[in-house]
């Protein structure tokens, strides 16, 4: 038998934030376990090849709802305006959780809103489900001492391991079909999934997960990142700013002048306190927060050029549930009456990147988004200070082709012109079909607003003088742009955000 935690039997809870407490309460008990044991295995002679060893084991805690009926309570308000927080069928659902600390606000609104939905009660236990003992540790923690190479041999014979067989996409895929007896899912990711990419987020970006804002801009030039942290010192500098720190990464913090150290810890509890050191050199995709208190605050990652790229931070990022992400970048202007500096709204996509061919077909349609939509152009107007008839000068809404094929204009016979004609298409880029795809397949609101930089069916290929010329003018207005596009999301209100649009019939109750 492994050696696990003393059992704790399955608890029945009326309110939200009692069945919070007591997964929190297991999951400590669990990843204590671990480290524990851990410790004590780093420390213990090497292993002899051969012997016998005493395996240590403990398991995530779940969440677990008994629907009688899949109609909601009456009175239930707003909520009933909501394109989550109930189920879609009798039966039973659960799921299970990691890091209650990191999702303390968002599992206590999922609980609020199963139980005013359904009424009844939220059952709390100890799942079967291994904690892999890598995700007992939080991004910054680090085991003591040397593992020997008996120890790490070993390793495998004494704690569970990361297991990719039970942190596929399934159920986000809409592939997922529990057997006869199991429950339905809860959420879209299981919590091995999400410890999954807790822990590549760190990886790929260079920041904790903790810091990750619920408003995320996405960029493929360095350019935007530059004026990004000129204006979040600039934030940094005014006490009045609704933001309370910036990070950058190596987990920088640099609060808001007028406010101590202390304050910030107790409106990010999850942050040590540590000033953070830049790292030698940048991550692979950078990543910057600006803050505010309810995480409502604005994140921006530098994911580079290419579809790949894209795709590999989307699918970490999607396991934080934020609010919405929007890509700003720059493309090729297909159009003759088209400017440089002009800017294009996506409002459909031609899906040529091929890196979600497998999880999301090519005949799924990724529609475009009201609420997305609106806030975008309302933000231009707002920026550029043009009339509502006098936008069509500088932004054209129009489909946006993604290749992943950089050299696209070398190939023969035309044969991607031709479909790009065909498809009505305004602008190609890398990316941006690739990260409204992955929204949707994730449910996670998204919109894309590009900068036209050249005109390579017209000519006018991007040439040092002229790129730098182009770069001094728009990125600036661009990202100003951008992030008055979330302040308009954000005063809106995130309930009204999230569409049913990316909802199935049979969905998961989870945000």
């Amino acid at each position: 038998m492994p050696h696990s935690p003393p059992f704790i039997a399955p608890q029945r809870y009326t309110e939200a934030s009692a069945a919070w407490a007591q997964a929190q309460t297991l999951y400590e008990q669990a990843v204590g376990h671990l480290q524990t044991a851990m410790q004590a295995f780093v420390h213990a002679a090497p292993p002899a090849v051969g012997a016998t060893l005493q395996r240590v084991r403990a398991c995530y805690p779940f969440v677990r709802l008994h629907a009688h009926s899949a109609n909601r309570r009456p009175g239930t308000g707003g909520h009933a305006r909501l394109s989550y927080g109930f189920v879609a069928s009798p039966g039973r659902f659960e799921t299970t959780l990691t890091r209650p600390d990191l999702y303390a606000g968002y599992y206590l609104e999922q609980f609020q809103l199963l139980l005013a939905n359904h009424g009844g009660e939220l059952e709390v236990g100890v799942s079967h489900q291994p904690i892999p003992v890598h995700f007992a540790y939080a991004e910054d923690d680090h085991v003591e001492g040397e593992l020997t190479p008996a120890h790490r041999a070993a390793l495998r014979d004494v704690f569970d391991l990361p297991d990719l067989t039970v942190m596929d996409d399934g159920i986000a895929n809409g592939t997922f079909a529990p057997g006869p007896n199991d429950p339905q899912p809860l959420a879209l990711f299981t919590a091995p999934r999400v410890d999954y990419s807790l822990q590549r987020l760190r990886h790929y970006s260079g920041t904790a997960s903790a810091w990750f804002q619920n408003f995320v801009l996405f960029t493929n030039y360095q350019f935007y990142i530059d004026e990004f942290i000129r204006l979040g010192h600039a934030e940094m500098a005014q006490p009045t700013s609704d933001y309370i720190a910036f990070v950058e990464p190596g987990n920088v913090v640099t609060p808001r002048v007028g406010l101590s150290v202390q304050a910030l810890q107790a409106l990010q509890p999850l942050w040590g306190g540590e000033p953070g050191q830049s790292p030698p050199r940048l991550p692979q995709m950078p990543a910057y927060h600006l803050l505010r208190a309810d995480r409502t605050g604005i994140t921006m990652v530098n994911i580079g050029v290419g579809p790949s790229n894209a795709k590999t931070i989307t699918d970490h990022i999607a396991v934080l549930r934020p609010h919405a992400w929007l890509m700003l970048g720059h493309c090729a202007g297909l159009r003759n009456s088209q400017q440089l500096g002009d800017y294009v709204l996506a409002h459909a996509y031609v899906r040529e990147d091929h890196v979600l061919d497998e999880e999301l077909p090519l005949w799924v349609p990724i529609p475009a988004l009201a609420e997305i939509q609106l806030a975008l152009e309302g933000a231009v107007a707002d920026v550029t200070g043009l009339a509502p008839s006098e936008l069509k000068r500088v932004m054209r809404t129009g489909t946006v082709a993604s290749t992943d094929n950089r050299n696209w204009e070398l190939l023969p016979d035309n044969t991607p012109q031709r479909r790009f004609s065909q498809s009505r298409a305004v602008a190609l880029d890398m990316e941006s079909a690739t990260i409204a795809a992955n929204g949707f397949r994730f449910r996670v609101p998204y919109g894309t607003l590009l900068c036209v930089s050249d005109k390579p069916l017209h000519g006018e290929i991007k040439l040092p003088g002229m790129a730098n010329a182009f770069y001094r003018e728009r990125v600036d207005q661009h990202l100003r742009i951008g992030i008055r596009a979330v302040e308009r999301l954000r005063q809106a209100g995130v309930d009204q955000l999230h569409s049913r649009k990316l909802r199935s019939f049979a969905e998961v109750a989870f945000q």
